[in-house]
């Protein structure tokens, strides 16, 4: 059985790619509307953890509506759900048995309810796992400190690869100064490696 991760080189994807590894073989996948090179981030990470690597290309109109989406409401949760829904279901175009995320209890955005991960299952013929379900933040963080070797700090100065920054960088574009009205702040962490198996 295989499994694609949707991964940004964050602790939470590879806690969940780590979790999945005794079950699956596992490919991390990271998603890119192609509005910057920084997924070339999440598959130096992956080489670093010894997981094979794709790259999506998501598409660019998704990004535009999540935009929209994010200056209509003035904060983030419908526009990121927006993007991951759609990275899930290019995930589930690859030839894998399940797709997955390291969506945490406790997330706010993205999250995935039943009816998603049904709907998700039932139409691509694929599981949808996320294995950091049942975690909140604080456990994932004492399993991040006790196995990983993370950079942490504020979004703006951890590059990560996913849809939010690139989200954040067309956010720029359209409405300069519009990134610190919508989105809080918040750290993010990059994984650089394992420290224990």
């Amino acid at each position: 059985m295989d499994v694609a991760v949707l991964y940004s080189g964050g602790k939470d994807s590879t806690l969940a790619a780590l979790s999945l590894d005794p079950f699956y073989e596992v490919t991390l996948v990271t998603g890119t509307f192609g509005v910057s090179s920084d997924w070339r981030h999440a598959q130096r990470a992956a080489e670093r953890l010894g997981y094979p690597f794709r790259r999506l290309d998501l598409d660019p109109a998704v990004a535009d509506d999540a935009v929209d989406r994010l200056l209509a409401d003035g904060y983030p949760r419908h526009g990121i759900q927006r993007a991951h829904e759609h990275a899930l279901e290019r995930a589930a175009d690859l030839d894998v048995t399940a797709v997955a995320d390291g969506t945490r209890r406790d997330d706010r955005a993205p999250t995935v309810d039943r009816a998603t991960a049904r709907s998700l299952e039932d139409r691509r013929g694929v599981d949808y796992l996320a294995p950091l379900a049942g975690f909140g933040r604080r456990a994932v963080d004492r399993l991040a400190d006790a196995t990983l070797d993370v950079d942490t700090g504020p979004s703006e100065s951890i590059t990560r690869a996913d849809y939010e920054a690139e989200l954040r960088a067309l956010l720029t574009e359209r409405e300069d100064g519009a990134v610190d009205d919508v989105f809080p702040a918040h750290e993010q962490s990059h994984v650089r490696g394992v420290t224990r198996p």
